[in-house]
């Protein structure tokens, strides 16, 4: 199983949503710990994953070595890619 780590970036951005769609984001990280790359899918030409959910999106990354998934930013779809940058 899997642990998921929040970097602080992603609390701020939770934070803001609805609570309705901050449980649903929630819900669906915690159901993917047992096998991650079931749910999430590789960013094309990023080391990243996302993972869907409804129209928002979670950036993170999967380190297989610490059995962790790092959440690093949750967003709306249609800004989450905008974002030059992840690091």
């Amino acid at each position: 199983m899997y642990k998921l780590v929040f970097d602080d970036k992603a609390i701020e951005q939770l934070e803001k949503f609805p609570k309705l769609v901050r449980k649903r984001v929630f819900n669906k990280l915690q159901s993917s710990k047992g096998n991650p790359r079931r749910f999430f899918e590789r960013l094309e030409g990023r080391p990243e994953y996302k993972l869907r959910v409804g129209d928002y999106r979670v950036i993170a990354d999967i380190i297989d070595e610490k059995i962790m998934i790092l959440v690093l930013y949750v967003g709306h779809r249609k800004k989450i890619y905008k974002i030059e940058s992840f690091d």
